[in-house]
């Protein structure tokens, strides 16, 4: 239940200072049950509607959940806790999320982030994360995007680390002398189809990739990433970026 989740003394410090004060309007519910309660829903891939009802009503925790997503809430959250300072190592990686309702019934698939793919109707989720495994910054792209396509508008984003590990989906001529005039190494394998230039990389740092794929595992243990249940890009933005802060919370 939503207990497993309850926030900390430490957490609710973390969190309360980022969040909205002095609102119009009769007295809101409290936000740290609130936002409890939202989180196991989150974790457990319940309707709404499902939500265990004894501690807050469940039509207030979804109107909670969507209204500050409209407001970018959840992502302000986000990005103030995922403070970014640089770092030695980064990685780079997108993993896909499948889309439970047909793309035919549903309007502006590839507006919402929804696109065909190997795996049906995905969502990919294009992700940077430092050498511990904490996502930093993402962003959505229909399924079947081509995960280079994405890499310099989400790098552009981060402070440039000292070497960027990746795998070999990202292994471009443009994207490594992006990566150069950052001052940042590229630690990416070279094609198998490559032929011109065979760039070095260290063989056995790249081994630690390891970590972003670990870091996409924990986000999907919350059924509502590891499926996508969301019609809007932006609540289902609004979810990754909510479960993201959790490291943050609980160290």
């Amino acid at each position: 239940m939503a207990g497993e989740f309850w926030l900390s003394d430490a957490a609710w410090r973390l969190i309360v200072p980022h969040l909205p004060t002095n609102q119009p309007g009769a007295r809101r519910k409290d936000d740290r049950t609130l936002l409890s309660v939202i989180v196991h829903a989150l974790r457990s891939g319940c309707r709404w509607q499902d939500c265990p009802s004894f501690y807050v009503p469940s039509t207030t925790v979804y109107n909670r959940f969507h209204r500050w997503s409209q407001r970018g809430i959840w992502q302000a959250l986000f990005a103030a806790l995922a403070a970014e300072t640089g770092g030695d190592i980064a990685m780079l990686d997108s993993s896909a999320v499948r889309r439970t309702a047909p793309l035919a019934a549903e309007k502006g698939g590839q507006a919402q982030a929804i696109g065909r793919s190997h795996g049906g109707r995905t969502t990919k989720i294009h992700a940077f994360v430092d050498g511990a495994g904490r996502l930093l910054h993402f962003q959505l792209s229909p399924g079947h995007r081509q995960d280079i396509t994405l890499a310099q508008p989400l790098l552009a984003q981060t402070v440039p680390s000292r070497r960027l590990l990746a795998d070999k989906g990202y292994d471009a001529s443009a994207l490594r002398r992006f990566l150069a005039e950052r001052g940042t190494e590229a630690v990416i394998p070279n094609k198998t189809n490559r032929r011109r230039i065979l760039y070095p990389f260290d063989a056995e740092l790249c081994r630690q990739r390891n970590v972003i794929e670990r870091m996409f595992a924990k986000l999907k243990d919350f059924r509502r990433l590891a499926t996508r249940y969301d019609k809007l890009t932006r609540n289902f933005a609004s979810a990754i970026a909510l479960c993201a802060t959790l490291p943050w919370w609980t160290h």
